[in-house]
């Protein structure tokens, strides 16, 4: 009787874990659609001024700039709220707002206010972006945490890929606005479906004294109730103020420090590789086909690169990413065929924009729960100032006349950085392994309490 009740609660959480990751793989997928699609038609508002008005290269990254910084400010606000509000719902309403904003994008006719609602736009989808990994981790199995979470985020990268083959496809018979308003989609697609399959973390209804809630959703789901914490963390102060304790300030900073260099080089290729690409020599056409092979590596490299961290530990294998990307982008500069560039593309997609998704397992890993929502929070709101700069330097770079190659070499110097600092990540007997064994904590359930379920 007992193996049938734990094999039909094995059941409901591989069926939970599914619907999990799968919606938010497709939240991500938008994500990385806002990001390449602004990037896909830039070159239209710079040769069109009947578009937007005239739009010079320095504007361009302005623009550019814009939706990230609201991104920047979204995951914060996110970190703030979501230990208020709950994971789910701060991702309802993350696929709500990113919809409409998207939408309403597409009927703008001035710069100003394209500008302004690519900001708030990027509000939503920072929020997004800042509260994926917490659900997923806490949703998934353990010893699958990092393929979970890398098969979410590689939703960004594969969302990119969409959004190049999109413009290469529909640019031409839709414009720039109806590539837009295909961003709008998930308001009558993906929150319907969220409403009813994703559920809120049972381990934060915990936290929250929420215990019926919490017992509610476990039967449902199959999500066990959480019953113990890790020893060493008991003593450890929460969020915000935890990452900023003596223990762990020095990590919060390089880790925020490796998030920013790993966004700027994500948001600099995929904003201006295009761009780059046309003065190489290609057309608008070929360029773009770049973007796909940029995001196609991304996708192939993370998911390779999980399961070599789960292996071997993300630290390593961040370093290891982050030293391709500077290899890989430097190789660009060379004169080469077009069958040697394309991949070569693929594994600079896997050395900046994979390596920026591999950042979060090895945050997720190095940082104990009691303030992993907030270190996911830091790293993707702080990591937005690298996707700020990004599409801003490289619209200054190329007002200065700043050449390709000259281009290349400052990303692959940066990518060098982001190497030595992953190296700098302190090993800590604080940080906890959150496969470790855990000690015994009572949940008072009140009166009629159930057994509590082990989560190991």
């Amino acid at each position: 009787m007992a193996l049938t009740a734990t094999t039909d609660q094995d059941t409901r959480r591989r069926r939970t874990v599914l619907w999990v990751v799968s919606l938010a793989t497709v939240g991500l997928i938008f994500d990385g659609y806002d990001l390449v699609v602004y990037g896909a038609v830039v070159s239209t508002f710079l040769k069109d001024p009947s578009q937007l008005g005239e739009v010079t290269p320095a504007m361009a990254g302005t623009l550019g700039s814009y939706a990230l910084l609201g991104m920047m400010f979204g995951a914060l606000l996110a970190g703030a709220f979501g230990d208020i509000l709950g994971r789910r719902k701060v991702m309802l309403i993350s696929y709500a707002w990113f919809s409409v904003g998207m939408f309403i994008t597409a009927l703008m006719s001035t710069t100003t206010t394209f500008g302004v609602m690519r900001f708030l736009t990027g509000l939503g989808i920072g929020a997004l972006i800042a509260t994926t990994a917490t659900l997923v981790t806490e949703i998934a199995p353990p010893g699958k945490k990092n393929l979970c979470s890398a098969i979410s985020y590689a939703g960004v990268p594969l969302g990119s890929l969409l959004g190049a083959l999109l413009a290469i496809l529909f640019l031409d018979a839709i414009g720039w606005r109806g590539l837009f308003m295909i961003g709008a989609l998930p308001i009558l697609t993906l929150l319907p479906l969220a409403l009813v399959k994703m559920p809120e973390s049972v381990p934060w209804l915990v936290a929250r004294g929420r215990i019926d809630e919490a017992w509610a959703v476990s039967e449902r789901t199959g999500v066990p109730i959480p019953d113990s914490v890790p020893e060493a963390e008991q003593a450890e102060k929460v969020g915000l103020a935890g990452l900023f304790s003596r223990h762990f300030i020095f990590a919060t900073v390089v880790v925020g420090l490796m998030g920013a260099l790993a966004q700027f080089l994500n948001y600099y290729l995929n904003t201006w590789l295009p761009v780059l690409m046309e003065q190489a020599g290609f057309n608008t056409k070929g360029s773009l086909a770049f973007l796909l092979m940029l995001s196609g590596g991304a996708i192939i490299g993370t998911l390779a690169g999980s399961r070599c961290a789960d292996l071997f530990g993300p630290k390593p294998v961040v370093a290891a990413c982050f030293l391709i990307g500077a290899v890989s982008i430097a190789l660009l500069t060379l004169d080469l065929p077009l069958a040697v560039r394309l991949p070569l593309i693929a594994v600079v997609g896997f050395g900046t924009t994979g390596t920026s998704i591999l950042i979060y397992g090895l945050v997720a890993n190095h940082f104990p729960t009691r303030m992993r929502a907030a270190a996911v929070a830091w790293l993707a709101g702080f990591g937005r100032l690298g996707g700020v700069s990004g599409p801003l330097l490289g619209g200054l770079f190329l007002a200065a006349g700043l050449g390709v190659n000259a281009v290349f070499y400052v990303l692959g110097g940066l990518a060098l950085a982001g190497a030595v600092l992953t190296l700098l990540v302190p090993k800590t007997k604080h940080a906890i392994d959150i496969h470790s064994a855990p000690v015994e904590l009572s949940v008072p359930v009140g009166a009629g309490a159930r057994p509590v379920a082990s989560i190991t």
